[in-house]
């Protein structure tokens, strides 16, 4: 009977985060799941590129709302924000009062160097863009936290801990918002870029190298010398300090730190890991997998709804 358990939660959480491959039989409308209300706004842009597009759906409130900040996964390669659902419930969200954006952003393959830096920095860019609405959208600036998976989560956990990059001496007034998030529930998280973390926690690790424009994971391996400047500006976990906001991650399998995993891109040592260096810097960390005991958010909705309605 466990064994069935964790298969349907693999397949749960595999499909949330975008890597589970299996026909999508849902009716959709403009790209959306029926399931999923129409967007108050929708093709909105945020910056120049084609992808720098957001879709918004506006909470019905008296007072202004939070906001659910999603990022969809896809390796950084592919992806759209119509899998929104895949990461989040916006009907729960919409329900509590929670306002969505779902967002697109500009792929590694992009003339940025090093690559990642094109999403990294376009979601910043789209956070800042949704504060700058705030009084048009009745949004609550305070109150905006992050969701995603695998790449979308990577991506989400980087703009928890990053510093701010607002410019408050920018002429452009999108620049002055702020890029900080108030927490992040993310699905199946890589929480780390540094080749030589990841092989220490899993052995057969094969996934980052891309990130830096570098091919195999032997390559990455190779060069991560050289590259240790972009792996301290870009990388989740080396950037943890401890005035950073909480953080929720949820995975589906159990951990085995050092050994070998089924899936080692979204393996839950990445999150093991990470919530021992966020605990020594007192920074809240809860991390969920199969077979936990006692589990207080079965799902990064109801984290997000607990943080962002909490008084």
């Amino acid at each position: 009977m466990k064994k069935i358990i964790a298969i349907l939660f693999f397949l749960l959480v595999g499909h949330l985060y975008g890597e589970v491959k299996k026909p999508d039989t849902r009716k959709k409308t403009a790209g959306y799941s029926t399931a999923i209300p129409k967007p108050t706004l929708s093709g909105v842009s945020y910056g120049k590129h084609e992808r720098n597009v957001l879709d918004f759906w506006k909470a019905e409130s008296s007072s202004p709302t939070p906001v659910a900040f999603v990022i969809h996964g896809g390796g950084w390669k592919g992806g759209s924000k119509e899998r929104l659902d895949r990461f989040a419930d916006p009907n729960a969200l919409l329900k509590a009062g929670i306002s969505v954006v779902a967002i697109n952003y500009r792929y590694v393959t992009s003339t940025e160097n090093p690559p990642v830096k094109a999403p990294l920095h376009d979601a910043a860019r789209a956070l800042q863009f949704v504060r700058s609405k705030a009084k048009e959208w009745n949004l609550d600036k305070k109150r905006i936290g992050a969701a995603g998976g695998s790449a979308g989560a990577c991506s989400s956990l980087w703009l928890a801990f990053h510093d701010d990059l607002a410019d408050p001496e920018s002429k452009d007034p999108v620049a002055r918002e702020s890029s900080r998030l108030s927490c992040a529930a993310v699905i199946g998280a890589q929480t780390t870029l540094d080749p030589k973390q990841m092989v220490e926690w899993t052995p057969n690790s094969r996934y980052g190298g891309h990130a830096f424009g570098l091919g195999s994971f032997t390559d990455f391996l190779k060069q991560r010398e050289k590259i240790l400047p972009w792996i301290a500006e870009y990388s989740p976990y080396a950037l943890v300090t401890r005035d950073d906001p909480p953080v929720y991650l949820i995975y589906s399998a159990s951990p085995a730190i050092g050994k070998a995993q089924k899936d080692p891109t979204h393996t839950s040592n990445f999150g093991v890991k990470l919530q021992e260096h966020c605990k020594a810097q007192e920074v809240d960390c809860q991390l969920v997998y199969p077979g936990l005991p006692k589990v207080k958010h079965a799902n990064t909705t109801a984290f997000l709804i607990s943080q962002l309605k909490s008084k």
